[in-house]
């Protein structure tokens, strides 16, 4: 790869379809996005290049190690405190921003006290390592054997929470402190994974829960000194947003601003990285984004209207992330035309996220 003249080089320490896809967003302004697999082998790194990641965790190989000591490995820090769900919930309790009630789980002695002051229902999940749904039980005071012996002091214990809906927000802080945020997104998890993303301006508290969810992931990327894109999952109970989970990076819920805004996520964590100007980011559209998992590649998607397909190139595996559509149009009922287009290619599994899609657009004044 032609090294650029413009930028130093940008390392991305794993070679999913995130890094792929940072790769893809840096071409067009001439800037060298090089993802790393985690056994790659080593090399010498320029010292003026940067570091980051496409995931919070990362394995212990001869090349992770170099580039753990790279004094150019932006949020070095951050990726630990956040991919460990303890700390990364004591820092939203350091922080008074809202999360659901939990407790650190070490011993079965625990349970009574949890079961009286986190919820009569909870939530069991790994500190690290749990995601898509993996690693985490619904516990309940007649259930408690689910969680066996080795599991305490990895585990916390989080309130079941009976949300009204789950939103993100994408946004990014520069070097200077200044911040950029998309509009919120409205998703549906199925079985612990994210399969459809909506995005519009006009939804109910719509400009009530961006104010609430912007001044929370402020505060979130300022106490860290964080630098680049973050995203942060939020449940909506009535008029209120509890944070779920934070993730340092670029993020799928944020993948439907490939075609529904001028600068992408991915472009606007380079930008971040390198502190390059950058307006304020606006859509004027209807955005969804379906995730295309565990299915076949089909190449009738190509034909539909007003859409855009990334396909990630791996071994199709049940509940594997495998791809995504995007989709895009100032006319709601477009998308909603164009939603029926896809619908035969997709497998029964996606059609009752297909109807929360539809109906939620339906309800868009």
């Amino acid at each position: 790869m032609q090294q650029s003249t413009l930028y130093p080089p940008i390392y991305v320490l794993g070679n999913g379809q995130l890094g792929r896809m940072l790769r893809y967003a840096g071409a067009p302004l001439d800037i060298t996005v090089k993802p790393l697999a985690f056994d790659a082998d080593v090399f010498d790194i320029e010292s003026d290049s940067l570091i980051t990641a496409e995931i919070e965790r990362w394995e212990t190989t001869p090349l992770t190690k170099i580039l753990s000591t790279h004094p150019n490995f932006v949020n070095l820090p951050v990726f630990g405190q956040l991919a460990d769900r303890f700390t990364q919930k004591s820092l939203l309790d350091q922080l008074n921003i809202p999360t659901s009630p939990w407790q650190l789980v070490e011993s079965p002695n625990q349970w009574e006290d949890i079961f009286a002051n986190v919820g009569e229902k909870v939530v069991v999940k790994r500190r690290t390592g749990g995601y898509d749904g993996r690693g985490q039980w619904i516990v309940t005071k007649n259930s408690i054997i689910q969680i066996v012996p080795e599991l305490f002091g990895e585990v916390i214990a989080e309130k079941f929470i009976p949300f009204d809906g789950e939103i993100s927000l994408v946004g990014a802080r520069f070097r200077n402190g200044k911040h950029r945020f998309y509009p919120i997104t409205h998703n549906l998890q199925q079985n612990g994974i994210l399969r459809y993303s909506v995005t519009n301006l006009n939804l109910p508290h719509q400009q009530l829960f961006q104010a609430q969810a912007e001044k929370m992931l402020s505060a979130i990327m300022d106490e860290l000194n964080y630098v680049g894109v973050m995203a942060m999952e939020c449940f909506v109970v009535g008029e209120t947003l509890l944070i779920n989970e934070l993730a340092p990076r670029v993020h799928n819920s944020g993948h439907w601003t490939q075609l529904g805004c001028s600068i992408s996520q991915f472009e606007l964590h380079l930008r971040a990285l390198l502190d390059l100007p950058t307006p304020q980011l606006t859509t004027s559209g209807t955005n969804v984004m379906v995730n295309l998992i565990g299915i076949e590649h089909h190449k009738e998607w190509l034909s539909i209207p007003h859409s855009q397909l990334h396909w990630y190139g791996k071994e199709v595996r049940e509940g594997r992330k495998l791809g995504h559509l995007n989709l895009y149009h100032l006319d709601k009922q477009e998308i909603i035309s164009s939603l029926e287009k896809v619908k035969p290619a997709l497998t029964e599994d996606f059609y009752s996220g297909l109807e929360w899609v539809k109906d939620l657009l339906s309800n868009i004044s």
